[in-house]
């Protein structure tokens, strides 16, 4: 159908001075074609929500261009099904996922927060005073849903290393046979300095480098947002103590409730994604 046709198209490609379009311009761009003598937005709405076309969303996202971006894409989703190399991983390996969150404030509020109540949500005031920011370092294993976090000053290497040790000073890590560490390229622990620090230090330990800009492949970030949703959101803290206590017991608390994410992202729908990127821009595909 053109409308929907139209609906699929960037309005600036039609000469419009817009950067995308609602119902009610759409349909003026079809009457102004004469495609229709005249069209109600409600009419327009109903045609393009048979095929879920929402033309006045948009979400952000960051083209896959590193040069090795299925490869090292493709080891995570393999660690993810339980593969290494084109073997199953062993009863004696684990997979581990781990990232930092940073600058987490306590923001108190300058006005106590009252409960919900009937027809009354929430109330929250809206000035607050800084009570100061905290690190928040986390590691997942991914198939057992077991956490571990610290609350740190800063990043930098010694926070992160303290994260590794506190991990792997205690059963099954410390004596398994290998411990996939799935980590991004943070400065903290990047490149093959990181892997050299780390395996001089735990032998089975070993670094898994996502692609640059792939954060969406380690699924820390998916507690991360969990995180950010049930504890820091609203931000009402009186103090860094109060904040750091609260990630910590929710940290203990998530683990008695949850199960491991139900991963079901695969190398075809990379290899699908990736084709899909370069069809839409193909010359930005990676070298």
């Amino acid at each position: 159908m053109q409308v929907k046709a139209i609906a699929c198209e960037l309005p600036a490609t039609r000469g419009l001075p817009l950067s995308r379009f609602s119902c009610s311009e759409i349909a003026r761009e079809v009457e102004r074609n004469g495609l229709v003598a005249t069209i109600s937005d409600k009419t327009v709405w109903r045609w393009l929500h048979e095929d879920a076309i929402r033309p006045w969303q948009h979400r952000c996202w960051i083209f896959p261009r590193a040069p090795d971006f299925a490869a090292k894409a493709g080891r995570i989703l393999d660690l993810y099904g339980r593969q290494w190399k084109g073997k199953p991983l062993g009863r004696n390996d684990f997979v581990i996922s781990t990232d930092e969150k940073t600058s987490i404030q306590a923001r108190c509020r300058i006005h106590r927060t009252s409960p919900p109540g009937p027809d009354q949500p929430m109330r929250v005031e809206h000035e607050y005073e800084r009570r100061g920011s905290l690190a928040y370092l986390a590691a997942l294993d991914v198939h057992r849903l077991k956490l571990f976090g610290r609350c740190e000053t800063s990043t930098g290497i010694v926070p992160f290393d303290k994260l590794i040790a506190h991990v792997m000073s205690q059963a099954p890590y410390n004596t398994a046979r290998r411990v996939f560490w799935i980590m991004d390229n943070g400065s903290s622990h990047r490149g093959a300095r990181c892997v050299r620090r780390l395996q001089t230090a735990f032998p089975n330990v070993v670094p898994v480098h996502g692609p640059v800009h792939a954060s969406w492949l380690n699924q820390i970030e998916i507690y991360f947002s969990i995180i950010q949703r049930k504890v820091l959101t609203p931000n009402d803290f009186s103090s860094l103590a109060e904040l750091e206590d609260r990630l910590l017991r929710f940290q203990e608390h998530y683990e008695q409730i949850a199960h491991p994410f139900e991963w079901k992202f695969t190398r075809d729908d990379l290899n699908a994604l990736l084709s899909r990127a370069h069809e839409i821009d193909p010359e930005r595909k990676a070298a």
